[in-house]
């Protein structure tokens, strides 16, 4: 359509103000668009970006010492099921990338699961032996040193 025929067509209006509502204030441009962002193009990316920025950590290697000490804390404390209380720390790996968290849970062992090689602590979470770094317990401090 022409610009001469569209003028025809709207003649009635074309020339008329703006209308402004005495009820509503006019919305300004910042606020007009961002009521249309739920429709973008790429719905996900900026998820995608953030789980992309987000670091985790490599599983850490234990040396021998360390393996040799976690090795009697955990056989002292597997002894005297439920064991005393005593903090976990274990590396938890990552659902969505390589890598993981080093992380501390503080609680009583109260089974072990051979088959799994896992522990079942008091608040009902299981941790897999293969994971856990260290064992810190005031109970344990003298029999084992």
């Amino acid at each position: 359509m022409e610009a001469s025929e569209a003028r025809k067509k709207y003649a009635d209006i074309i020339d008329r103000e703006h209308h402004e509502s005495a009820r509503h204030p006019r919305m300004d441009k910042l606020s007009r668009t961002a009521q249309f962002s739920p429709f973008a193009a790429l719905t996900g990316y900026d998820d995608m970006i953030r789980e992309s920025e987000r670091e985790t950590d490599s599983r850490p290697e234990l040396n021998e010492d360390s393996r040799e000490l976690l090795n009697r804390r955990l056989l002292q404390l597997l002894r005297h099921l439920p064991s005393p209380e005593a903090a976990f720390t274990c590396f938890v790996q990552d659902d969505k990338k390589s890598g993981g968290e080093t992380v501390t849970f503080t609680g009583r062992a109260v089974k072990y699961d051979a088959s799994a090689e896992s522990i079942l602590m008091d608040s009902g979470r299981s941790i897999f032996v293969s994971d856990i770094l260290h064992i810190e317990s005031d109970a344990l401090q003298d029999a084992l040193w």
